[in-house]
């Protein structure tokens, strides 16, 4: 249970900003039989909340009052937190960057977990780290630097069983992005933090990686890479020694550009294994093969995903908007 549940939770955003009443936003397509035993027929996207920003990294946090969302709102440097009882209320701010300067048009968090302690996590632009929510300590950092060089930007991360962090770190949280003068790695990689406190570079041959995300049995890792020019998803298998092998190109989001706008972005995997990645214009539901299985089709440039507690809901962050689908 995460329980810090009263930590800057505020409610001064005028409730005319969001929407109380779940609308209908786009379509579902569906490719494969399998699709269906996941996205039953007559499921529908549903408009939870809009009036957001650039909405991001949702994760559900399980409690004793049926639970809740939390969602990072990043040019507005905040998390929300959505409930089916109470709406959207403002959960933090700032998120992720603390200065005193104007510090480019992405600077909040944007991917978020829960840690095995049941504290919130999350990638920061702006303060260019990974940082915890303690409970009654404010934040702690965990990481933000490798080899004595800051972070670019984290930007999504997943917790291993062992509590090990995998994260990627692109530019994309600083004010000029790649070629911003304050950046101080020459590479875009994806990382893993392990529990004694150290930090592992695993690849750096992505150009932008972005989404991340565990299979279930831990021998691979997904990453989604947001380059126009290479818009893909990616499995590198997990060796012994927690090294990447080779990795392989799940599937290419080439041809789905030229109908939706958007990127790979932010990703989450079903128990079956099955991935839900966000994608051009919606989400791109594909086995662990790269077969794309059906999408989930809002049309929006479409950020991230996750699941309830139960994996009977997939919320999704789509532009503007706080979505579900009920699986």
């Amino acid at each position: 249970m995460f329980r810090v549940t009263t930590f800057l939770v505020l409610s001064c955003f005028a409730s005319s900003l969001f929407s109380q009443t779940p609308d209908v936003l786009g379509r579902i397509e569906r490719l494969d039989p399998k699709f269906d035993e996941l996205v039953p027929a007559g499921a529908e996207i549903e408009v939870l909340a809009a009036g957001f920003t650039w909405t991001e990294g949702p994760v559900w946090v399980n409690d004793d009052q049926g639970g809740y969302l939390l969602f990072s709102d990043i040019p507005r440097n905040s998390i929300f937190r959505w409930s089916e009882s109470r709406g959207v209320e403002l959960f933090m701010n700032p998120s992720g960057y603390t200065g005193v300067s104007y510090y480019g048009l992405e600077p909040g968090s944007n991917g978020l977990a829960i840690d095995p302690k049941g504290r919130l996590t999350a990638c920061e632009h702006g303060d260019r780290r990974l940082s915890v929510l303690t409970v009654g300590g404010g934040k702690r950092t965990i990481v933000d630097a490798y080899q004595g060089s800051r972070l670019n930007s984290p930007n999504d991360l997943v917790f291993a069983k062992s509590g090990d962090i995998y994260f990627t770190d692109p530019p994309y949280g600083l004010p000029e992005r790649a070629s911003d003068p304050r950046r101080e790695l020459d590479f875009c990689g994806v990382f893993r933090w392990d529990t004694q406190g150290k930090l592992h570079l695993l690849t750096k041959e992505l150009t932008r990686p972005n989404g991340v995300g565990l299979s279930p049995d831990e021998k691979h890792l997904i990453v989604a890479q947001s380059d126009p020019d290479k818009p893909i998803w990616m499995k590198f298998p997990i060796q012994d020694d927690k090294t990447l092998g080779p990795g392989t190109e799940l599937f290419n989001a080439t041809e789905a550009m030229k109908e939706f706008p958007g990127l790979p972005d932010g990703l989450a995997i079903h128990p079956s294994g099955i991935i839900f990645g966000s994608g051009p214009g919606g989400i791109y539901v594909l086995n662990m093969d790269g077969q794309l299985l059906g999408r989930i089709i809002t049309g929006e440039r479409t950020s991230n995903c996750g699941f309830s507690h139960d994996f009977k809901t997939l919320y999704i962050t789509a532009d503007a908007y706080l979505c579900r689908v009920k699986l």
